[in-house]
């Protein structure tokens, strides 16, 4: 049974994909900048495809960080709610094999279990291909993503806090 402030961030990509690894970027910022609350899990959902289906239904409110090309200058901050995420099978696939967000997230309706509220917050990228690291002009984003992630769990009630770094006196 799924609880009203149980909620999941899940930052997903592929880190050797060059922007494609925003989501996790993202969440790895969230995770040593912010203290978050009880109820707020973080996980890594990488390239995990279909094993991500039990977690996502698991929760009753998603936040997902990720690359998310809507066709925007790169680096541009982009947001979907709820229905605007795209949710199908097979759809922009580049292989049969390939199952991604849309696909578990279509599975999840299928069964009954999507999260009650989901939100979807990245980065547009500049730039897909097999090499490590962001591109500059979605690096310099990525702390405003980091600032909307913790704007989305304030909105539900899941306020973060900034890490303090002790002092050295």
């Amino acid at each position: 049974m799924k609880m009203s402030d149980d909620v999941l961030v899940l930052g997903l990509g592929n880190p050797i994909m060059a922007d494609d690894g925003v989501g996790l970027a993202a969440l790895e910022r969230l995770r040593a900048r912010f203290v978050v609350p009880t109820g707020v899990e973080l996980a890594d959902g990488g390239t995990w495809g279909m094993r991500l289906l039990p977690m996502i239904e698991d929760h009753d409110r998603v936040l997902f960080l990720d690359a998310i090309d809507h066709g925007d200058p790169a680096g541009t901050l982009i947001r979907l709610e709820g229905d605007a995420i795209p949710r199908g099978i097979g759809m922009g696939k580049l292989s049969p094999h390939q199952v991604d967000l849309q696909d578990v997230l279509a599975a999840a309706a299928l069964r009954g279990r999507l999260p009650r509220e989901m939100v979807a917050l990245g980065l547009q990228p500049e730039l897909i291909e097999m090499r490590v690291g962001l591109t500059p002009v979605v690096e310099a984003g990525l702390d405003k993503l980091v600032l909307a992630a913790v704007e989305c769990l304030a909105a539900w009630g899941m306020p973060c806090h900034p890490v303090t770094e002790p002092s050295h006196a």
